[in-house]
């Protein structure tokens, strides 16, 4: 009985872990990352005392929450740079980070957001929108991508996207699809394109493409 009991403390705790994961990926997803800690215990059914032994702080469970997909993102960014087509690699990563981001709007809210405090996730983040800024020169200089897009445009769509509300799953990434197809007609550039209005300064901060 003895051998057997660190196994069973070894279970409780992936269990307690896999709880407190889920419940902070539900919360964030509803109510954004604003939610205490202690909410988020109660959530998963576990004490204070046990989410902070897991997760010391906000930022680390934020980044734990949202690892999977953080890679994910990386990536469709990956693969939109190393098409020939500057171009179509834009597209790609407009409609299938939208696609990700509908998946979990909890996502949408780590990703828009900077956590100075959270090293790995904040780095991840800065990657991923500097290969979206070099994929958007890279069309500005085809011509393809209008020249007055700024990559908070880009944040802009991911933060609409997320308000999407469907039926079920499936019918939100369905509707996600039809908006990203929207906002990349809305991103081409034409010569009858009118200018764009000024970026609102409540708008997510992010370097310029």
């Amino acid at each position: 009985m003895t051998d057997r009991l660190p196994h069973a403390l070894r279970s409780d705790a992936l269990d307690n872990r896999e709880r407190i994961l889920a419940a902070a990926r539900a919360v964030f997803a509803a109510e954004g990352l604003h939610v205490p800690m202690r909410e988020i215990a109660r959530r998963a059914g576990v004490g204070p005392a046990t989410l902070y032994r897991r997760f010391p702080t906000k930022e680390m469970l934020v980044t734990e929450a949202f690892a999977e997909q953080m890679h994910a993102c990386h990536v469709i960014v990956d693969d939109g740079l190393a098409d020939p087509d500057p171009w179509r690699g834009f597209c790609s990563v407009i409609e299938k980070m939208c696609e990700l981001h509908a998946r979990d709007r909890g996502f949408t809210a780590a990703f828009v957001s900077a956590f100075p405090h959270a090293i790995d996730f904040d780095s991840r983040r800065e990657y991923a929108l500097t290969s979206i800024a070099e994929l958007a020169r890279r069309a500005k200089d085809a011509g393809r991508l209008r020249a007055d897009v700024v990559l908070d445009d880009v944040l802009l769509v991911l933060m609409a996207n997320s308000g999407i509300r469907a039926s079920s799953p499936a019918a939100q990434v369905a509707a996600s699809r039809r908006f990203a197809a929207l906002a990349i007609q809305a991103f081409q550039a034409s010569p009858d394109a009118a200018p764009l209005p000024p970026l609102a300064r409540s708008a997510p901060a992010a370097s310029t493409p």
